[in-house]
């Protein structure tokens, strides 16, 4: 079976709809009391781009961008690294951290304590100013990754590198508002640890997300669409 991608060839398609989602956050900033949103970075999802359209982003506009592999993000950065500022959004496997350690400045995704280790061993691999977000499963679901809440303060006690920030997948929902606990619950905990960076809320809910805090949305497909 081929592998699932989504053709992105159309850089005007991409520059207006990038435009669309940023006016989108500003509005939304606005709402909460934060400005305009100049300050909340829009993160493009790539893990079905293909390699030979990522130029197309840089094109339109993409500065930074997401990957969820580790081979995917090696390969691509391999052809195009020069173009973006390469993060990881995928599951921190412990086994893929040494390749992933050269190539991201943020890891949206620790999660354990063995790819914690894992970093300390290869730390000398990191980019310059390499940094951390602990995924957090703020809604206690089984089948999310993440680390219970009350576990936060065992990833902040020197950490290999600086954590400055947390993540959550939320519950998928049709309706936007039904995330708002869960990213108000991660603002809350962000707070409580003197943490800047919030990295949350994806197509369906982003909006909601900035009302509560974000200051990192991952756009996938309605970027490319």
């Amino acid at each position: 079976m081929a592998a699932l991608t989504l053709p992105v060839t159309d850089v005007e398609l991409v520059r207006g709809n990038l435009a669309e989602i940023r006016a989108n956050i500003a509005a939304a900033a606005r709402r909460a009391g934060r400005g305009d949103g100049g300050e909340v970075r829009v993160l493009a999802a790539t893990k079905y781009v293909p390699s030979a359209h990522m130029p197309v982003l840089a094109r339109a506009g993409v500065r930074v961008v997401g990957e969820n592999r580790a081979q995917d993000l090696v390969a691509k950065v391999a052809h195009h690294g020069d173009l973006f500022e390469w993060h990881f959004i995928g599951a921190l496997q412990s086994r893929r951290v040494r390749a992933i350690l050269p190539h991201v400045t943020l890891i949206h995704s620790l999660a354990s304590t063995s790819a914690l280790d894992q970093i300390a061993r290869h730390r000398h691999l990191a980019k310059p100013g390499t940094k951390l977000l602990v995924e957090v499963n703020v809604a206690g679901e089984h089948a999310k990754a993440g680390i219970p809440p009350r576990d936060l303060a065992t990833y902040l006690q020197d950490p290999p590198l600086p954590v400055v920030g947390l993540t959550a997948m939320v519950p998928r929902t049709e309706d936007p508002e039904s995330s708002r606990p869960w990213f108000a619950a991660l603002r809350e905990l962000a707070r409580e640890h003197d943490l800047g960076v919030l990295s949350m809320g994806t197509s369906q809910d982003y909006t909601v997300a900035v009302e509560e805090g974000a200051t990192i949305v991952r756009i996938g497909a309605s970027l490319y669409a």
